[in-house]
C-alpha cells in the first residue's frame, strides 16, 4: 500500500477496517450533487435501480442512502432507516432477511438467500476504491473466529479518552454473508470490507456518536451484564469455562476478558473416558467372578498354597478398588494469563496481583550442594512477577556458615543475571541449567548485543561457581575452635543442635501500599549483632538494586533456634517457622515452598498459581495449586520411575475431577488462611453432602461435634477482605476492649494466643486476608517478633502441628497436611501448563532411591496408625467420598508389600514342590481367567489414552511397584510398628542431591550395599532355582508333565520380568561386572537344582516309585 493512501483503522478480532480519505487520494471523489442525492453515511453517490431511478431506501421519509449500505443495514445493522427509525422493506434483487414481509410481486427467485451473488457489485463498488487495501486484508486463518461477547450484534465504540482508532455504526463494515441468525463468528476467508470516510465532514453523517448509538451501547452493557451473571453461576457450579463471543472496540473487549473466568475445566473427551469407565465397571463384576471360583474351589494337595495365594488376591482385589475408583472423573485446566494480567496486571497502572513469599528448604549443605540451591534461588529472584510482590525466605535447618556464605554469594550474583533474565526473556532461570541446554538459544532471539551479554554471563556464572566450590571445599573439615565470620566473630550456628535464631535480610525492603515501615535503613548494617533475649539476629548488607537500577526480590535467610531438649518436628517445624517469620516481615497472602533442588522452569510459575488463587469463586476455597513434578538428570529409560509419570499423569489428574490432589511437599502454592486453620467460603452446593452419602444416609445432621472445637465458624465466614486487621497491634496488646459488639464474633485475646502463640503482631497477620503488614506495628516491634517467632519453645501450648500449619507426626509431612485441609472443606487445584512449572532432581541410584521410598511408605504407616488416619478421621468435616478413598490408599499401600513377596514366592514354591495354586480347571472356569486379564489390560491401555502416558512409562511404574513393594514398602512396615508402638525412632535420611561429576548417569551403576536389598534379590533367586528345577524335573518325568509346568513357568517368569529393573541394578555396568562371576552364578544355579531333584524331598516313596514306572528321559 502506497504511503499517501490515508490512514487506515481497523480492529482484526472484528474483521473490519476502515479508510479515512486523504487529500491526495488519487482516487475518484465522490460526487457532492447527483442529483441532489449523496448517501449520508458513507459519504458515496446513492446511484440508481435497474429501471434508471434514483434509488431510495426508505418510502417513508427518503433519507439518502447508497444500495450497498442500505444492504448492510439490513443484514448486520437495525434494519431501519437512521432518520424517521423505520423498519426497511425489501427491494427487489435484495435477499430476504428475518422479519421480511412475503411479497410475491417483488421476489428475485434467482437472488433469493444468495447475498454473496445478488450484491457482487455492490461489494466491488465499496472495494473499488483501493482493490489493494481490499485484497491484504484477508486473514490466514481458516477458522472461524470466535467474539468476545456472546453474540450480541454492537456498533459503534464507547469513548474513553485512550481511544485511537474510529469505528462505524452502520454501513458495509461486516463480512458479506452474514446473517442475522448465524453463528456468532466472522469468516476470515471472505475480504475485509474497506470503508472511506472523509474527515473533512461531521462523524456524526456517519453515525458515528449518535442517539441511535449510544441507545445501542447502552442495551449491550445490559446484556452483558446479564450474560456475565449467568457465566458466574455457571462458573461457580463447576461447569468449566464460558467462550465469550462478540465484542465492540478494544476497550469492550479488554472489559470482557477482565470480567472472563481465569482458568477453565478442560473435560476428557467422552469418547475416551465412557469406554474407560465400562471396562472398569466389566472388571469388577469379572474380579467377583474369579474370588467366587478361587473361594470355592480349594486345592486339597497344596491347601497352604492355595489358602496363601486366594488371601493375597482379596488384597490385591481391595488395593485395587481403593486406587482405580479415585481416578473416576478425570480432568484438565487451563488459565488464561492474559486475562490475569489484564484484570490484576494491567501495564502503566500498579500492579494489583497478590504478593506470594516462596519457601526454599535445605538441611545438609553436604547432601544438598549449595551451588544447586543457589540456582534455585536464582530462579525464584529472576521469576515473571512484580518484585515487589515476591519475597524468598531460605530455611536453612542445619545452621551451615557453608549457606550462609553461599546465599551471600547468590545474592551478590543475582544483580546480574536477573537484569540478563528479564531483558532477553529467557527460559529457564537457573543458570545451570539454561547454559547445559542442548538446543538453539538464538532462536527467537532477536537483540544484536544477546549473543555478547550471553558470553559475558556465561564467564560471570562460571566465576560465581569457582567461589561457590571454593566455599565448599573450605567447609569440608571445620575448625576445632568452629567456624568464624569475617570479622572474627564466631559463627552462631556451629552447633546444629544448640544455636541462636538467625535472619539476615539479603535484600532490602523497599516500601509498599501494603507495609508500614521501610527497613531498608538495615542495609547498611553489616553482620550487626542485635541482642534480644538471649538471642541474635543478622540484617542484611546492601545490594536490593540490580546492576540496571531496578529493584530485586526481597532475599531472606532464616535458621530457626534449636536446643536440646525440644521436639523440632524436622522438616515441618521449619516451614512453621517461615510461615510466622514471613508473616511477620513481608505477610504474603500466598505461600509456594518449594525444595532447595527444585527450581522455577517456567517463570510465569506465580502468575498460574494466581489464575486460581486470585479467582474471585475458585480463589475463596482453594487451600493450595499443586504443580507436578518434573525431573532432569534421569536416564533415558527411567529404570527405577523416578519420573513417577503415572501418579501424576494419571492419579493426580483423577483428584483433580473430584475434591484435588494431594500435597506431594514441594511446588505447591498455598492459601495462607488454609495454613492457619480456617474454614473456606463455601456455596450451599458445596454444602451439600456427597452423592453416596445423600442417597444412602441421607443430609447429614448437625451434631454436637460439629460444633467448633479449633474454629470459630461465623468469624471464618465474616472475615473481612480488607488489609485493614480485625485487630490492631495496640489492641491485641491491650486486649478486646471497645468490641463488646462483636465478641460473638471474634476470638478473645487468650483464644489467639492459644492457638497461634504469643505474638501480637503474628496475630494481627492472620487477620489481613490479603496479605500486608498490619499499619500499627513498627521496625523495633517486627525486629523482636521476628525472632520470638522461630524461637524453639513458641509452639508450646498451642495449636501449631495439630491444626495449624504443616502437621506433625509423621515424615511425610505433606500428606497428612493436605488431608486435614481437605477434611475441612476446601478443594485444591491441580495446575499443568505446557512448560513445566518447576524441575528437580531425583536419586537415580538404586539405593539411593529406595532408602527414599523408605521414607515415603514409613511416612504412610506413622498416619495410619495415628489418630488423623483417614479409615477414621473427619467424617464430621466435608471430605468427599472418592476422595477419602485415596487418602486411605496413600497410607494402606505399604502393607500391600506382605501378600505381594508372598506372592511372588508362590511361583517358586510351586515349581519346587510339583504343586500348583489352582486346581484343574473346566473350559468355563478358564473363561474368567481369559476375561481377568484381558480387563487388566485393557483397563491399562484406555487409561493410557486418556491420560497421555506412554507404555513405557507405565510398565516401568509396575516394575518398581513390585520391586518397591518386595523390598522399602515391606521395611517400612515393621520399623513404623517399631515406632509406634515399641517407641523405637528411625532416623530421617536426607536424600543426596550431589550432582553426577562422573559422566552421564555414572551414579545409575554404582552399587551401595543396603539391607533393603535382601528380600527382591531372595524373590529373584528362588524363582530363578525354581525354574531350573522345574525344567529339569519335567525333562526327568515325561512328557505329560509339560502342560502343568507352563503355568508355573508363566508366573516365575511374569515375577522375574518385574524385578529385571533391579537385577541390572545388582549387576551394575555391564563393561564392570567379572564374567567369571556370571559363569559360576549360572553354574551354582544349576547345580543346586538338579540336587533338588535328585533329592526330591517333597516326593514320598509311593509316589516316587510311580514316578519310577512313567516313561522318563530314556525312552
Amino acid at each position: 500500500m502506497q504511503a499517501n493512501a490515508g490512514l487506515v483503522a481497523g480492529s482484526h478480532r472484528r474483521n473490519e477496517l476502515v479508510r479515512i480519505r486523504h487529500d491526495s487520494d488519487s482516487g475518484p471523489k465522490p460526487l457532492k450533487n447527483l442529483n441532489g442525492q449523496t448517501c449520508q453515511i458513507c459519504g458515496d453517490t446513492v446511484g440508481f435501480t435497474a429501471t434508471g431511478d434514483i434509488f431510495v431506501a426508505c418510502n417513508e421519509c427518503a433519507f439518502p442512502v447508497c444500495r450497498p449500505c442500505y444492504e448492510y443495514e439490513r443484514k448486520d445493522g437495525t434494519q431501519s432507516c437512521p432518520q424517521c427509525k423505520t423498519r426497511y422493506r425489501r427491494h427487489k434483487g435484495s435477499p430476504r432477511v428475518e422479519g421480511d414481509d412475503e411479497e410475491d410481486d417483488i421476489d428475485d427467485l434467482e437472488n433469493e438467500f444468495s447475498y454473496a451473488q445478488g450484491n457482487s457489485k455492490a461489494r466491488h463498488h465499496w472495494q473499488g476504491e483501493d482493490p489493494e487495501l481490499s485484497a491484504s486484508s484477508r486473514h490466514e486463518s481458516q477458522q472461524p473466529i470466535p467474539l468476545l461477547t456472546n453474540g450480541q450484534p454492537v456498533s459503534g465504540e464507547i469513548p474513553t479518552p485512550d481511544t485511537q482508532s474510529v469505528r462505524t455504526t452502520s454501513g458495509p463494515l461486516g463480512p458479506a454473508d452474514r446473517n442475522i441468525n448465524s453463528s456468532p463468528y466472522v469468516d476470515p476467508r471472505q475480504p475485509v470490507p474497506v470503508r472511506i470516510v472523509d474527515p473533512s465532514k461531521d462523524l456524526n453523517s456517519y453515525g458515528l456518536g449518535n442517539v441511535d448509538w449510544k441507545e445501542r451501547v447502552e442495551g449491550w452493557k445490559l446484556k452483558q451484564e446479564k450474560n456475565m451473571m449467568q457465566m458466574s453461576n455457571k462458573y461457580s457450579e463447576g461447569k468449566g469455562d464460558i467462550e465469550g463471543t462478540g465484542s465492540n472496540g478494544e476497550e469492550l473487549q479488554m472489559a470482557d476478558d477482565a470480567r472472563q473466568p481465569l482458568s477453565r475445566v478442560v473435560p476428557i473427551p467422552s469418547s475416551h473416558l465412557t469406554p474407560y469407565r465400562v471396562v472398569i465397571i466389566l472388571r469388577l463384576i469379572i474380579l467377583g467372578f474369579f474370588l467366587q471360583y478361587r473361594a470355592t474351589h480349594p486345592v486339597k494337595d497344596a491347601y497352604p498354597l492355595w489358602l496363601t495365594s486366594v488371601i493375597c488376591e482379596i488384597w490385591f482385589a481391595l488395593s485395587w478398588l481403593l486406587d482405580q475408583f479415585p481416578k473416576w472423573y478425570p480432568i484438565n485446566r487451563e488459565t488464561y494469563l492474559d486475562r490475569l494480567a489484564l484484570r490484576y496486571d494491567r501495564e502503566g497502572e500498579p500492579s494489583q496481583l497478590a504478593p506470594v513469599d516462596v519457601f526454599v528448604s535445605t538441611v545438609d549443605p553436604l547432601k544438598e550442594p549449595p551451588l544447586v540451591t543457589a540456582n534455585t534461588v536464582l530462579s525464584i529472584l529472576a521469576v515473571d512477577y512484580p518484585v515487589d510482590k515476591v519475597s524468598c525466605y531460605v530455611s536453612d535447618d542445619g545452621s551451615a556458615m557453608l549457606t550462609f556464605e553461599a546465599l551471600s554469594e547468590t545474592a551478590e550474583f543475582a544483580r546480574k543475571w536477573v537484569p540478563f533474565c528479564k531483558k532477553h526473556n529467557i527460559e529457564p532461570r537457573a543458570p545451570e541449567f539454561y547454559f547445559a541446554q542442548k538446543i538453539d538459544y538464538l532462536k527467537d532471539k532477536i537483540q544484536p548485543s544477546f549473543v555478547k551479554e550471553r558470553r559475558a554471563m556465561k564467564r560471570e556464572y562460571e566465576e560465581f561457581k569457582v567461589r561457590i566450590n571454593a566455599l565448599v571445599a573450605k567447609a569440608q573439615k571445620m575448625p576445632e575452635e568452629g567456624w568464624t565470620m569475617q570479622d572474627g566473630t564466631p559463627w552462631p550456628g556451629n552447633n546444629p543442635r544448640d544455636h541462636p535464631g538467625m535472619i539476615q535480610v539479603l535484600s532490602s525492603f523497599q516500601v509498599s501500599k501494603k507495609s508500614i515501615f521501610d527497613i531498608s535503613f538495615l542495609s547498611s548494617i553489616f553482620l550487626v549483632l542485635i541482642p534480644f533475649g538471649g538471642e541474635q539476629v543478622f540484617l542484611g548488607h546492601s545490594g536490593g538494586l540490580d546492576t540496571d537500577g531496578n529493584e530485586l526480590p526481597r532475599l531472606v535467610y532464616v535458621s530457626r533456634e534449636k536446643r536440646p531438649g525440644f521436639q523440632h518436628h524436622k522438616k515441618a517445624g521449619a516451614m512453621n517457622a517461615l510461615i510466622r517469620v514471613s508473616a511477620v516481615l513481608t505477610n504474603g497472602a500466598y505461600l509456594l515452598n518449594v525444595d532447595c533442588d527444585h527450581y522455577f522452569n517456567n517463570s510465569k510459575a506465580l502468575r498460574e498459581a494466581m489464575c486460581f488463587m486470585m479467582d474471585p469463586v475458585l480463589g475463596k476455597k482453594t487451600c493450595y495449586v499443586q504443580f507436578p513434578q518434573r525431573f532432569d538428570g534421569i536416564d533415558i529409560h527411567d529404570r527405577y520411575a523416578n519420573r513417577n509419570i503415572v501418579f501424576f499423569d494419571i492419579n493426580l489428574k483423577g483428584l483433580d475431577g473430584i475434591q484435588g490432589p494431594v500435597y506431594v511437599g514441594t511446588g505447591c502454592c498455598f492459601n495462607r488462611q488454609a495454613l492457619y486453620g480456617y474454614d473456606p467460603v463455601l456455596t450451599e452446593e458445596d454444602l451439600e453432602p456427597n452423592i453416596i452419602i445423600k442417597g444412602c444416609c441421607g443430609s447429614r445432621k448437625k451434631g454436637k461435634g460439629s460444633n467448633k472445637k479449633y474454629i470459630d465458624k461465623k468469624r471464618a465466614m465474616k472475615r473481612t477482605e480488607s488489609t485493614v486487621p480485625i485487630f490492631n497491634v495496640e489492641d491485641i496488646e491491650e486486649g478486646v476492649e471497645g468490641y463488646d459488639d462483636e465478641r460473638s464474633l471474634l476470638m478473645s485475646q487468650k483464644s489467639l494466643e492459644k492457638r497461634f502463640g504469643q505474638s501480637p503482631v503474628f496475630i494481627a497477620a492472620t487477620f489481613m486476608e490479603q496479605g500486608g503488614i498490619p499499619p500499627t506495628t513498627n521496625p523495633a516491634t517486627l525486629l523482636k517478633e521476628a525472632i520470638h517467632v522461630i524461637s524453639c519453645g513458641y509452639e508450646d501450648k498451642t495449636e501449631w502441628g495439630k491444626e495449624i500449619g504443616w502437621i506433625y507426626g509423621s515424615v511425610t509431612e505433606d500428606i497428612l497436611t493436605g488431608f486435614k485441609m481437605h477434611a475441612r472443606g476446601w478443594i485444591s487445584i491441580y495446575c499443568m501448563p505446557p512448560r513445566p512449572a518447576f524441575k528437580g532432581s531425583a536419586p537415580i541410584n538404586l539405593s539411593d532411591r529406595l532408602n527414599q521410598v523408605l521414607r515415603w511408605a514409613l511416612g504412610s504407616i506413622e498416619i495410619l496408625l495415628s489418630r488423623h488416619c483417614p479409615i477414621w478421621y473427619g467424617y464430621n468435616g466435608r471430605l468427599k467420598l472418592l476422595e477419602r478413598l485415596a487418602y486411605i490408599n496413600t497410607i494402606v499401600y505399604p502393607l500391600t508389600s506382605i501378600p505381594l513377596i508372598a506372592y511372588c514366592m508362590l511361583p517358586a514354591f510351586c515349581l519346587l514342590t510339583g504343586k500348583f495354586i489352582i486346581p484343574e480347571i473346566s473350559n468355563f472356569a478358564s473363561m474368567w481367567f481369559i476375561l481377568l486379564f484381558v480387563s487388566i489390560f485393557a483397563t491399562g491401555i484406555l487409561e493410557l489414552r486418556w491420560s497421555g502416558v506412554g507404555i513405557e512409562d507405565w510398565w516401568r511404574n509396575e516394575q518398581f511397584w513390585v520391586i518397591g513393594g518386595t523390598s522399602a514398602h515391606l521395611f517400612a512396615v515393621f520399623q513404623g510398628l517399631l515406632k509406634v508402638l515399641a517407641g523405637i525412632d528411625t532416623n530421617f535420611t536426607v536424600t543426596s542431591k550431589a550432582s553426577d561429576d562422573d559422566g552421564d548417569f555414572a551414579e545409575l551403576y554404582v552399587f551401595k550395599w543396603t539391607s533393603l536389598l535382601i528380600p527382591p534379590t531372595t524373590v529373584l533367586i528362588v524363582n530363578m532355582v525354581g525354574i531350573v528345577a522345574g525344567v529339569s524335573y519335567a525333562i526327568n518325568s515325561g512328557y505329560q508333565s509339560w502342560g502343568p509346568l507352563f503355568g508355573k513357568l508363566f508366573f516365575a517368569i511374569w515375577v522375574i520380568a518385574h524385578l529385571y529393573p533391579f537385577l541390572k541394578g545388582l549387576l551394575g555396568r555391564q563393561n564392570r561386572t567379572p564374567t567369571i562371576v556370571i559363569v559360576w552364578s549360572i553354574l551354582l544355579a544349576s547345580i543346586f537344582s538338579l540336587l533338588w531333584v535328585r533329592i526330591d524331598p517333597f516326593t514320598s516313596d509311593s509316589t516316587s516309585a510311580t514316578a519310577n514306572g512313567q516313561c522318563g528321559i530314556n525312552c
